[in-house]
């Protein structure tokens, strides 16, 4: 090999072991390096608004239903919703509240009292009563239960938790819907129709009183002397 091809090819040797160089560095990998996650903000926490009620003709009864739903905890699982009947209000009102305990709201309906707590019917409750057959309403705590079909339609056990409502289920006391509590009732007499003791309620709002109710919660009724 001449002078001249043996430095042509010593220069070619160089070139391409540059190139090779090159190529394994470009193409060793890399190694990414660790982004810190970008924190997101959290939704603020809905504090319940228990002052909601403060302006409320039944806020002291809701006290003491709160109150006695703290009192029988154990048989609650279920406390967002509650039921209270003011039995200081006529007939002619609407007088069953339930009411959202967490988001602050509530829903009024017209319900009855017994026969045997207004007699002479004048559209007021005037007493409570626990003994079977006495057709009256009865006070204190109950727990909604199982949703029947029965000759009324659609309705819901109740429970009595006190021992001046402890009668309740042998009584058959029940929410369920009755034509004598409507709107139309109360336009035309001025009040609404008695029941034997149940808490009845217009027939077209069964389904929205019973949805919002459900099994396992409570519902209070009570006459505290307001006024």
């Amino acid at each position: 090999m001449d002078r001249r091809n043996f430095t042509k090819f010593a220069l070619s040797g160089l070139a391409f072991s540059f190139l090779s160089d090159s190529m394994g560095r470009a193409a060793l990998p890399t190694v990414p390096q660790p982004v810190s996650p970008v924190p997101v903000p959290s939704a603020p926490a809905v504090p319940p608004t228990p002052s909601a009620f403060a302006n409320q003709p039944y806020a002291a009864l809701l006290e003491r239903a709160k109150a006695a739903l703290d009192g029988h905890a154990h048989a609650f699982t279920l406390r967002d919703r509650m039921a209270i009947v003011d039995f200081d209000a006529p007939s002619k009102d609407m007088r069953m509240h339930i009411v959202d305990l967490i988001g602050g709201q509530s829903s009024s309906y017209l319900v009855s009292h017994g026969r045997g707590s207004d007699p002479a019917h004048s559209g007021f409750l005037h007493s409570f009563s626990n003994e079977p057959n006495s057709l009256a309403s009865s006070q204190g705590a109950f727990k909604t239960g199982d949703i029947y079909v029965g000759q009324h339609g659609r309705s819901m056990r109740l429970m009595g938790l006190d021992p001046h409502n402890n009668n309740a289920e042998a009584r058959a006391i029940v929410v369920h819907g009755a034509d004598y509590v409507s709107e139309d009732h109360v336009a035309a007499w001025g009040k609404c129709g008695r029941s034997e003791g149940c808490f009845a309620v217009a027939p077209h709002l069964v389904p929205q009183v019973l949805g919002l109710l459900g099994s396992g919660r409570m519902l209070y009724a009570d006459k505290i002397g307001r006024g």
